[in-house]
């Protein structure tokens, strides 16, 4: 279809080509006679080689959840044809407007929640490129080759063939095209587009008549259109669906220049985007996938088998390239749309940007301002920048980053200024390249960062490179060859060519956390990230222009030293704005006191604000987000040097085009103001900062004040003021008549308001506020854009408690540490930013900056006239309160101290619970009744105490969603004896995962065997079990005791106390092979109810010797959890973990724990795909040993709307079939499980019930180690208290299957199976509530569609993870012979990247048999190739595991014995000891065994390592975090942040470079010289071991020389080793270290 201007030769039409075969190479039979499957990506030749083979995977068996084999071949559907005439494109535009209005063009505002969340992503991406720009078609092939090796970082649809996404990014093909479509195709001079057009044919050639049309406007000559040749056979039924029209267009322009060109090529596009918006509004019915003079993109719904299978251009020897970005998609939404595959349009993204919504938001606000001398006349034919609607973060930051490099911004700086690394704290930095902070410090006053999880492959077609955020949270590993070549790749070993390309490989290293490389093409070079950071610092004078930059110095200013207020005065503004008495002693004084939030426990059991009939701030009807699965938590704890509180003040200038007064800026270093620094603030000139008051006229229109105070605002905006103060200090005392706005609510509004009018990076908003004072109020006012709060009443409520008698009392008697009245505001403005660190943590946030106008909110209770006026954007999915009830509810707090102040603040209950406070569900009361229920200590329970038990709950106030539903049944009741008996339904109750440690031995063994009495699941919680617990007792008296449990009463014979959920956390502790051997079912913790987006702790008074052991640690020593971010970075790696689960264990199930939140249902989805078979949904409410209180109160969602919505997504997306969905959170009755099996579980969830059954009175001093019934407590004098009989426990489980029967009988209904997903059987009630009218309950009352039987889901098998290489060696009969003789068994073979989680089957079978470490035979195993991921985990002891070539991310995970050495090929180039061999997170969990390494590994070597011993030439940042136990030696360079949480073990370091002591954490470790004799032994004897194993030369120089060598260590030691025979020494002050060396 050419241009009428064209002549008919240009024509580019191609035919359909059949799909070319490829020969199936077997991978020969190594030594030790295992013959591979012929399922790999390439074939093995004997030992010294591994061939490749040039058939890629054919099926999806490793990425996708139910590993379906190939697809037949199906016949290209017939494209449907337009049914209705032909019309032009303007007015099929005017007749959509006229059917959508909502197409009608918007102005500036912030994006909507539902918009984002419904797009995530995660996936592995790739290049290769020649450095001199050499084009062949091999580069293609090997692009190929390795885009199928990386499947299994992938995912399919429901239809296990739908791939969610694989393509490529090359230079145009300019030989294919110009054999094809004639010498009108000349590079340099054309253009071409690769475009989607729609299924419809009448659509499809509107959307070219009008490309062609705006094409002549722009003065391009259309060359013609081609089809793109495809072979549809090989798509997915599902994503044949939406299967698009692939064509390409060939323009043509007389431009000087490429870069002129391809600006010319951007503008047209944008132009097209314009109109294709207004005809389909959001959705990419038309689609360009790339339209450059430079680059193509292939991309589509596709497994990465078949990209050059569909595409048979890529099947073409004339298909040439100097380079391939390849890039395959795991979407966590199950319907992936062909524009969202990747690579984009610039970049291909391996990762999340968790600040997405905030980016946008300040990109919509600012683009109208954005202008540029190139782009003069066509501003606004660039808009919109960002998408927000059917967009992902991937194709949002391909936005702004393809505008940037259009505007002459080199690409390199393009992606520092936009992912910027963690420049503060930073030695390198600092000491030697400060011009690089400045280019640093400068771009953040322009351009926040878009943060999180990330890899980025990016090509403007010269130049092609990678970043990797700051957090180094992705891997990412490149090597380069001698013949020119540059690859890089989420995983090594995706080419095979391992020992064919060694000779030829000059380096193999890793991007680090923030770095950067980049190939130029033009100019033959590859450049690493300090050569690049220069470059890019020393284009323009930064240092000189972030002179400009006002710091202020928090330092330079004081604390007040005195009350500003009287004792009077401050009760009565304290009463006046909401305070009470909790809040002031339980928050404010902690805080105060000695720096720390305060801690609680037993979770939060009140009503939801809105359903309360008490006044709440509005900050509680907010719950912070947090991260789970697709992207991960940070650790504020041991990783804060990632992390800044960094604030800016003043307008942000153009960032088009930098310049010196850019950046005219205050730089805070925290968003907390103290009075004499908002003084200061306001006396800077160039701010012109302003003032506004909040208070409105009591009686009068909340609605009106608010929109008067914006206008307010914006006419001061528009008049320069660079600052807005909101303020609600009032000048005398405060006035009944005048109260003040909710002070959030004035800030979202304003905020909003800024953003509409395309003002909001203008100015800054302030807030001076005595509605502040908790981390979660500042983080609220953060996140709905404030950039710092002077908490005046707050810091006044410091000072009266530091100066009042009782104060002065306690200090006197010691029970108070003797602080001055600025300590204790210095104390809480310590505790808030720590606080705030924690919550920008839970979401992968490092910084503020980020943070600021985010909105990383869910809403639970506000109507819709409160969130469009002030909150646009945020999940709000229940109705509430309206602007008039928040206008009440403010009224009610406000008119309190009048006309007469109280004598002291109110006591509200909303954390402790007591007669005259809120309502809470879980009390002392209702434990006793239980306790009666069910004959609390062996006693005979007794039904009519059960009632009285389900009258207490009846007639409980309001306090979850729950109970806002009733019941409405479609059918008549039926007899109860028609319904399922009640042991049939107690099989499907768990209890919740409370850890032993967090609970006594007694609690946890009772509550086991309780559950395996009814069939039902008890859940082991992070920490370990006994193996003496895995057998079934035989020998209980008549007295029900046995010698086994002597401390149990009430035992049977046949009782068995396994937990048969095993925990997996993030902590790891007590997970061994053994432990996951002996499951039933295997969980990972991803969130906990009480804690979501956090890591938890386990006080050192708790940690027992019997703890201690189980967990491998240090009695006496506190045990951190960190947030689960380790090896569960993204959807990807979770997948990574289930399958190592089911690797070591086949039989056991994998559930998955997440925490209901706004959007769980596109994560469940994700998590369904990854193969787990259990998906378990907590609500906030559920219970916890220990926890900050902020954590308790204000973050996770309710229960009911989490699973809702994971049940609803399921069965939308054809998912359900494939998990069991369990309910956790609060359950307490009978009716709770059927509001639960309504709303979608098949399984139920008791965790603190389970606990009260068998003894619990609710005393809620669990963290505090005196429970006084020993349920939750370590003491041995307590334990002895404990109550409890597992037949407690049968009896309420009992008890409440028979109130379900009741239930289902009253309904008419016989099994559980007939009444799960039955929402439309649920309405809302009439009950009214207290505070307003507007609440509504319809999200919970759908029917998400037919989802099968649910005994059907409980009843089938484990998923499976398809053959693996492992079982080929298992099925070895010599293999078998020395398992069962405890004899030795030797095999040599080949590996490859797809054969992941290696060792772990092999591991498991031997730890069934004989425990961790009992086999006393030999597996001696040596590979050759390239391990996939998870090398060598869960292994025991009698494992030895050799390894020429190399391996990827978490080499021995959880190893508990045995040996495992890794060494490159003999004739590898490169220097081993230099060369990257493992990646990230090796040796996480690791509780034995011992590791060699001849080169270098990632990021956090050895995390969270109990027992192993490990010897490597180099590593990254984090190595030997939280370790507890083992012996690290590192013989190279190592990266910053060592030893972070490090509590046992030793580390061994040595510092050619003199550089350690800057690299050391030493906040638990000393560092100091191997002076005892035992210490030298230990550490001579790992390397020489070393060299032995791997024949490392660096180890042979280091003995040959060894009196030169040693005074070159550093030992690293922690408390706990102090005064051990190796740890004896001179401690050497690290600080005072560093110091001296930069005098030096």
């Amino acid at each position: 279809r050419p241009h009428p201007n064209v002549a008919p030769a240009a024509k580019g039409h191609v035919h359909k080509q059949p799909r070319r075969e490829r020969p199936t190479v077997q991978r020969p039979t190594s030594v030790g006679t295992i013959a591979m499957a012929p399922s790999s990506c390439f074939a093995v030749a004997p030992r010294g080689a591994l061939g490749v083979r040039r058939e890629v995977i054919g099926s999806c068996v490793a990425g996708c959840a139910r590993g379906a084999g190939q697809q037949s071949a199906r016949p290209k559907p017939t494209r449907r044809t337009s049914s209705t005439p032909l019309v032009s494109g303007r007015l099929l535009q005017q007749t959509r407007r006229q059917q959508n209005p909502c197409l009608e063009p918007v102005e500036a505002g912030a994006v909507e929640f539902d918009d984002l969340f419904s797009e995530r992503d995660a996936c592995g991406v790739g290049f290769i490129a020649s450095m001199h720009g050499k084009r062949n078609h091999d580069i293609v092939d090997k692009a190929i080759l390795g885009l199928g090796c990386m499947e299994h970082r992938g995912a399919c649809s429901a239809d296990d063939d739908s791939g969610d996404g694989a393509g490529v990014m090359t230079e145009i093909p300019w030989k294919l095209l110009a054999s094809e479509m004639g010498d009108g195709v000349v590079e340099g001079k054309c253009g071409v587009g690769m475009i989607f057009l729609p299924q419809d044919e009448g659509e499809a050639q509107t959307c070219r008549d009008f490309i062609t049309s705006l094409a002549g406007e722009r003065n391009f000559e259309v060359v013609g259109w081609r089809d793109v040749p495809v072979d549809s056979s090989v798509v997915g039924v599902m994503a044949k669906d939406t299967e698009p029209q692939v064509e390409q267009i060939v323009v043509k322009g007389d431009f000087a220049s490429y870069e002129e060109l391809d600006r010319e090529l951007y503008i047209l596009r944008k132009k097209i985007e314009q109109e294709v918006f207004e005809m389909y509004g959001p959705e990419d019915e038309c689609y360009i996938c790339s339209f450059s003079g430079k680059t193509v993109v292939y991309k589509g719904m596709l497994r990465s088998a078949v990209v050059q299978s569909y595409f048979l251009d890529l099947q073409k020897e004339l298909f040439e390239t100097a380079f391939c970005i390849y890039h395959r998609r795991f979407s966590t939404n199950t319907v992936p749309k062909w524009p969202l595959a990747q690579p984009m349009r610039f970049l291909g993204h391996n990762g999340e940007i968790n600040t997405l919504q905030g980016n946008l938001n300040i990109m919509n606000s600012r683009e109208k301002l954005l202008n540029h001398p190139l782009w003069e006349g066509h501003e606004e034919d660039l808009l919109p920048i960002c998408k927000g609607k059917g967009a992902s973060d991937s194709a949002n930051l391909d936005r702004v980053a393809e505008l940037l490099t259009k505007t002459e911004f080199d690409v390199e700086p393009t992606m520092m200024l936009l992912v910027p690394e963690a420049y503060d704290n930073h030695p390198d930095l600092d000491n030697k390249y400060p011009e690089v902070k400045s280019f640093y410090k400068y771009y953040e006053g322009l351009q926040e960062g878009w943060d999180g999880p990330a890899l980025l492959v990016f090509s403007d077609g010269d130049k092609v490179g990678a970043r990797l955020d700051r957090n180094g949270l992705r891997p990412a590993r490149f090597w380069q060859t001698s013949d020119g070549y540059v690859y890089m790749a989420s995983e090594v070993g995706v080419l095979g060519d391992v020992f064919e390309s060694a000779s030829n490989v000059v380096a193999k290293g890793r991007l680090g956390p923030g770095q950067m490389f980049c190939v130029d093409m033009r100019e033959g070079t590859c450049s690493t990230n300090i050569d690049i950071a220069k470059r890019a610092a020393a284009q323009k004078p930064y240092a000189e222009w972030t002179k400009n930059i006002k710091d202020l110095d928090s330092k330079k200013f004081n604390f007040l030293s005195e009350c500003a207020m009287s004792a009077e005065e401050a009760l009565e503004m304290q009463t006046a704005f909401g305070y009470g008495i909790e809040d002031s002693q339980l928050i404010i004084e902690a805080m105060a006191t000695d720096g720390n939030e305060a801690t609680f426990c037993m979770g939060d059991t009140i009503a939801l604000p809105v359903l309360s009939g008490r006044p709440h701030l509005l900050y509680d009807y907010f719950k912070q987000r947090f991260a789970q699965v697709t992207n991960p938590p940070i650790d504020p704890l041991r990783e804060g040097i990632v992390m800044s509180l960094a604030v800016r003040l003043g307008r942000r200038g153009n960032l088009l085009k930098p310049e010196a007064d850019s950046v005219q800026q205050v730089n805070l270093t925290s968003p907390v103001l103290i009075e004499e620094e908002l003084e200061d603030v306001m006396a800077t000139d160039f701010l012109q900062a302003k003032k506004f008051s909040t208070f409105f006229q009591a009686g009068g229109s909340l609605s009106d004040a608010i929109k008067e105070l914006c206008k307010e605002v914006e006419a001061s905006v528009r008049g320069g003021c660079q600052c807005v103060v909101l303020s609600d200090k009032p000048e005398g005392r405060i006035s009944v008549d005048r109260p003040a706005m909710p002070i959030l609510l004035a800030a979202g509004a304003v905020n909003h308001h800024l953003i509409e009018a395309g003002l909001r990076t203008e100015a800054s908003i302030v807030c001076e506020t005595a509605q502040c004072f908790s981390t979660h109020h500042f983080a609220c006012l953060i996140g709905y854009g404030v950039s710092a709060v002077c908490p005046y009443l707050a810091l006044e409520a410091c000072r009266q408690w530091r100066m009042s008698p009782k104060t002065e009392s306690l200090i006197k008697k010691g029970r108070v540490s003797k602080l001055s009245i600025e300590d204790c505001q210095h104390n809480f403005r310590f505790a808030i930013n720590k606080g705030l660190k924690k919550i920008l943590s839970k979401m992968g946030f490092s910084l503020l900056n980020s943070y600021q106008g985010a909105q990383i909110f869910d809403i639970y209770g506000l109507a819709d006239d409160v969130v469009d006026i002030a909150f646009t954007g945020t999940a709000s999915r229940i109705g509430g309160m309206t602007l008039e009830d928040l206008s009440k509810e403010t009224m009610s707090f406000w008119s309190k101290p009048f006309p007469e102040a109280p004598s002291k603040l109110d006591f509200f209950g909303f954390i402790t619970s007591r007669p005259k406070g809120e309502y809470h569900a879980a009390n002392p009361e209702m434990s006793k009744l239980l306790h009666k229920a069910v004959g609390l200590g062996g006693k005979n329970p007794a039904i009519e105490n059960f009632k009285a038990y389900q009258e207490h709950m009846d007639q409980a106030p309001i306090t979850t969603l729950r109970d806002m539903l009733e019941i409405k049944s479609d059918r008549s009741p039926i007899s109860i004896d028609e319904v399922e008996p009640a042991t049939k339904i107690v099989e499907r109750f768990c209890t919740g995962g409370m850890s032993l440690g967090a609970i006594s031995r007694e609690t946890h063994e009772v509550i086991a065997i309780a559950m395996n009495r009814i069939g039902g699941k008890s859940n082991s919680g992070e920490g370990g079990e006994d193996p003496i617990r895995w057998k079934a007792l035989e020998d209980v008296d008549s007295d029900g005791k046995s010698e086994s449990f002597d401390y149990l009463k009430g035992l049977q014979n046949g009782d068995i106390a396994s937990s048969a959920i095993k925990q997996v956390a993030s902590g790891r502790f007590g997970v061994t092979p053994h432990f996951l051997a002996n499951a039933e079912q295997l969980e990972i913790k991803i969130a906990q109810g009480a804690k979501p987006g956090e890591g938890g702790q386990l006080p050192g008074k708790k940690v027992s010797p019997y703890i201690a052991g189980l967990r491998r640690s240090k009695p006496g020593v506190p045990l951190i959890s960190p947030p689960p971010h380790h090896d569960i970075y993204s959807i990807e790696d979770l997948a990574q973990l289930i399958y190592d689960l089911h690797q070591v264990n086949e039989k056991a199930k994998v559930s998955v724990k997440l925490v209901a939140q706004a959007g769980i249902g596109t994560i469940a989805s994700g998590v369904a795909k990854a193969n787990a078979d259990v998906i378990q949904i907590s609500g906030h409410d559920g219970g916890t040993g220990a926890s900050p209180v902020s954590s308790i109160k204000h973050c996770g969602g309710p229960l009911e709307l989490g699973l809702a919505e994971a049940h609803i997504s399921l069965t939308q997306n054809k998912l359900r079939d494939r998990v069991i969905l369990r309910a956790d959170g609060g359950l307490r009755c009978g009716r709770d499980v059927m509001m639960s099996a309504l709303l979608g579980a098949d399984e139920y969830g008791f965790g603190t019930l389970a606990m009260i059954a068998t003894g619990c009175v609710m005393a809620r001093i669990c963290h505090t180690n005196n429970c006084p019934v020993g349920v939750a407590s370590q003491r041995e004098e307590l334990r002895k208290k404990f109550p409890g009989t597992p037949s407690d426990l049968v009896n309420f489980f009992l008890f409440i299957a028979e109130e379900v029967r009741e239930e289902m009988a009253s309904m008419g209904y016989k099994t559980m199976d007939d009444i799960i997903g039955r929402g439309d059987l649920l309405k809302q009630k009439d009950t009214p509530l207290e505070k307003t009218k507007s609440f509504d309950a319809s999200f919970l009352t759908q029917y998400g569609g037919e989802s099968g039987l649910s005994s059907e889901r409980i009843a089938q098998e484990t998923h499976s993870n398809g053959p693996v290489l492992d079982d080929k060696i298992i099925a070895n009969p010599d293999f078998q012979q020395a398992l069962s003789t405890e004899g030795v068994f030797d095999i040599t073979t080949d590996i490859i990247n797809v054969d992941r989680a290696f060792g772990g089957r092999i591991g498991g079978a031997v730890a069934y048999k004989y425990g961790d470490n009992g086999f006393a035979g030999a597996m001696n195993i040596t590979l050759n190739g390239s391990a996939g991921q998870s090398f060598g985990c869960f292994i025991v002891g009698g494992i030895n595991i050799k390894l020429t070539g190399e391996a990827n991310d978490y080499v021995c995970k959880g190893m508990a014995g045995g040996d495992v050495s890794i060494l490159p090929p003999a004739d590898l180039q490169a220097n081993a000891s230099e060369s990257v061999l493992v990646g990230n997170t090796a040796l996480y969990g690791a509780t034995g065994g011992r590791l060699f390494v001849n080169g270098r590994g990632g990021e956090r070597f050895s995390v969270r390592n109990s027992m192993a011993d490990a010897v490597i030439e180099g590593v990254g940042d984090h190595c030997c975090e939280y370790m507890t136990g083992g012996c690290v030696v590192v013989l190279g360079p190592v990266g910053r942040n060592v030893a972070a949480g490090m509590t046992g073990g030793l580390g061994y370091f040595y510092d050619e470079e003199e550089s350690f002591a800057s690299k050391l954490n030493p906040e638990i470790v000393v560092m100091q010289r191997v002076s005892s004799k035992a210490g030298e032994q230990q550490l001579k004897g790992l390397i020489t071991d070393h060299y032995e194993k791997t024949n490392s030369s660096k180890a042979k120089d280091l003995l040959d020389n060894w009196s030169e060598a040693l005074p070159k260590f550093w030992q690293i030691v922690p408390p706990s080793e102090m005064g051990t025979p190796e740890a004896s020494g001179e401690i050497v002050d690290a600080e005072v270290k560093v110091a001296e060396q930069q005098r030096a």
